[in-house]
């Protein structure tokens, strides 16, 4: 069974990472999350869940209102040609629904299928907003706690700038 959101502020508890929460309707879109921005100060995020052509995985997390050229990214993190990855490999990965993806995620990745890609420009911002693996919630976690969380996922994020990039 994926992790709850209990079960991740569980987790973070115990790596001892604080996480502010506020509850808000159900977002789908960044569009969408307009209203929480104004709420809850710090970086908020658009999160892609993508394959290569050799089958590996990819989750891109970027600020919200960030731009990217998919055609340019496989030169930065040294991947084949991305695409979309289906919901049901979302579902079978990352344990969470369409609409929900988040680097929280990672804490269902046991198999560590997925490479994390953090955008740098994203990296400046000390104070970052994620949804807790549902998106009826949005959690701020510090810069540097977010990296400490990937690790005790067992994930070692690549952090590159992948926004801003030619062609967009």
């Amino acid at each position: 069974m994926p992790a709850t959101p209990d079960d991740l502020f569980a987790f973070l508890d115990r790596l001892g990472i604080p996480h502010p929460t506020v509850s808000h309707a159900p977002l789908f879109t960044v569009e969408q999350s307009r209203e929480v921005v104004d709420r809850v100060p710090g970086g908020h995020s658009k999160n892609l869940f993508l394959k290569d052509a050799r089958g590996a995985l990819y989750l891109i997390v970027l600020l919200e209102d960030a731009r990217v050229n998919l055609k340019a990214v496989p030169g930065i993190i040294g991947s084949g040609r991305l695409s979309f990855g289906s919901a049901d490999l979302l579902r079978e990965t990352l344990g969470v629904e369409p609409g929900s993806v988040t680097p929280f995620s990672l804490i269902n990745d046991k198999d560590h299928r997925v490479t994390p890609v953090f955008d740098a420009a994203m990296m400046e911002h000390p104070l970052l907003n994620f949804h807790p693996l549902v998106n009826t919630m949005t959690t701020s976690i510090a810069r540097d706690h977010l990296l400490t969380f990937a690790a005790a996922t067992g994930h070692t994020p690549l952090i590159r700038p992948v926004s801003g990039t030619a062609g967009n």
